[in-house]
């Protein structure tokens, strides 16, 4: 799929890259499923660059829109799930 990630343009080149893969694991949770210790270690630092929830949300709502996929289900399910586990939508 061809679309756009959302990112600010506060941020670094580093940390757009690290939004970036964030985003990238929500979509192999949708497609084929993603390991949940990589999925949390790419949320964790997507919280550390986007430490509101607010903030969070409308990275979310704009994630959705290009692309279709809903991050917060995936996120939910991560927080749930136990070590080892397979993370898919």
């Amino acid at each position: 799929m061809e679309y756009t990630y959302p990112f600010s343009l506060d941020w670094s080149t580093e940390e757009i890259v690290d939004v970036v893969q964030f985003f990238e694991a929500i979509e192999k949770a949708y497609e084929n499923g993603v390991k949940r210790e990589e999925l949390m270690k790419r949320y964790r630092r997507f919280k550390e660059i986007v430490p509101s929830i607010a903030e969070e949300k409308t990275y979310f709502r704009e994630f959705e829109k290009e692309s279709g996929y809903v991050s917060f289900p995936i996120i939910k399910k991560m927080k749930e799930q136990s070590d080892n586990a397979i993370i898919k939508a």
